[in-house]
């Protein structure tokens, strides 16, 4: 693999950047009692600030990292992590501890067939600088405009980072600062909207517009709620709700082990049998992602990655390890095979032609509890989640009470797929379990026709 130089927008060496450096660099000294090795990093400095009823209700700053050593030796291999202090004389004695019970653990394991040994002399840096609200300004600047407002959320922003660096002299590096705000607004009723503001540079003013915006349907929310029969209806969904529809593409969908091995929702269509529709392009895009392009094995994927064009799949996502078990090239993409910066590209649909065209069905704004429930035919079952409506000629008339879907994606992304929107959302991944997460989806809005309502 060649070399990469990664865009870098600021020059100067952080801390724990440094101490990642020394830390690899002593592993590569002790190379001659090592066959072969990864090291990894993954770890945040991150302010969280959790509201009620328009209230903080609880407000702290979290440092966390993880080292993760993975020993390679006569087709074996071992992991063990540690936890990043940001100190190397801390550090390494964990390290090198790690590495010695790896080193002891590894000839008694039995061999791996498909082990990825490290190999090429790719490195990349990227460092994302953000403009966040200072701590001390978080809650007046979030608070202000919803002072009459029953708002509920949690507001995570601060330092990501992650790295890497093995045995044939790999390294890179990976840091965004960034923010995401999850939140919710209430009615007397206990009947919400939900919102999500995220990115790496403060925005009050969108901020603004986004609670207004959520403010709207809060109000039509008030509106004693509609019962939708079970059937088949024209169905808008926005972004928000086809980012969730993206991301059964992860889960048995579009990894070449699943195809492979018959575990996926798309076999299908790479035989042939089934299609989606024309219309429907999906790709991998680094752009503007924010997540790394490296793997855990050190390969930098391609910027641009076509998955589906024109609705034919014409690429899966292929591990160095599926490459080596099923004879296929590698495209470098995570060992999970999950998309990991996804762009479904955007259609002819104006915004103000949204309701239109919709005419009489059902406008989406989440969804949520997403599973296959007929998994070798793309079918997912889940259940429509705030702000969701009845539209009659083009306007909104009620809201409806939750309802339970189940769709093929070949229902809903081919033959019913009626256009896109003519713009794209950013949806960030805001999961704060175990740790911030990075990555996020560029979708448009999606009609679609005779969507199935089950309950």
């Amino acid at each position: 693999m060649s070399s990469v130089v990664a865009e870098t927008v600021a020059e100067s060496v952080t801390t724990k950047e440094c101490v990642f450096g020394q830390l690899a660099d002593a592993l590569a000294s002790a190379h001659a009692t090592i066959n072969h090795y990864t090291l990894t990093i993954s770890g945040e400095d991150s302010q969280f600030t959790r509201f009620n009823r328009a209230r903080v209700r609880q407000t702290g700053q979290v440092s966390d990292g993880n080292l993760t050593l993975t020993l390679m030796q006569a087709d074996r291999i071992a992991s063990a992590s540690v936890p990043f202090v940001g100190d190397f004389e801390t550090d390494w004695p964990l390290l090198k501890t790690a590495l010695d019970d790896l080193q002891a653990m590894v000839p008694q394991l039995p061999v791996d067939p498909f082990l990825v040994l490290p190999t090429g002399s790719a490195s990349s840096r990227t460092v994302h600088q953000g403009e966040l609200l200072a701590a001390d300004a978080i809650a007046s600047t979030l608070l202000d405009p919803v002072q009459s407002l029953d708002f509920t959320g949690i507001y995570a922003g601060g330092l990501i980072f992650r790295g890497y660096a093995d045995s044939a002299g790999q390294h890179h590096w990976f840091e965004s600062t960034s923010y995401s705000l999850d939140f919710s607004l209430f009615d007397p009723q206990n009947r919400a909207v939900k919102g999500t503001f995220a990115g790496s540079q403060w925005q009050q003013a969108q901020f603004i517009d986004k609670i207004n915006q959520a403010k709207q349907q809060l109000t039509m929310m008030s509106r004693p709620a509609k019962t939708i029969e079970r059937g088949q209806y024209r169905t808008y969904l926005a972004p928000a709700a086809v980012a969730e529809l993206l991301h059964m593409f992860s889960w048995g969908g579009v990894g070449e082990a699943d195809l492979q091995q018959g575990n996926s929702a798309f076999c299908l269509l790479r035989q042939g049998e089934r299609q989606l529709s024309p219309k429907f392009n999906l790709r991998e895009n680094f752009h503007q992602a924010n997540t790394p392009r490296f793997n855990t094995y050190g390969e930098v994927a391609p910027l641009q990655l076509p998955i589906i064009e024109q609705g034919q799949l014409v690429n899966s996502l292929v591990s160095s390890r599926s490459a080596k078990e099923y004879q296929t090239p590698s495209n470098y993409a995570s060992r999970g095979e999950h998309l990991r910066a996804p762009e479904i590209l955007p259609g002819k649909l104006a915004a103000d032609k949204i309701l239109s065209s919709l005419d009489r069905g059902l406008y989406l704004s989440n969804l949520h509890y997403l599973n296959w429930s007929d998994h070798p035919n793309a079918r997912v079952t889940g259940m429509t989640r705030y702000a969701c409506f009845w539209v009659e000629h083009g306007e909104i008339v009620a809201p409806i009470e939750n309802l339970r879907f189940d769709e093929s994606l070949y229902q809903c992304f081919g033959d019913g797929l009626i256009d896109l929107t003519d713009f794209q959302e950013t949806i960030s991944s805001i999961d704060t379990y175990d740790q911030r997460s990075l990555g996020d989806s560029r979708v448009p809005g999606v009609l679609a026709d005779d969507f199935t309502y089950t309950l």
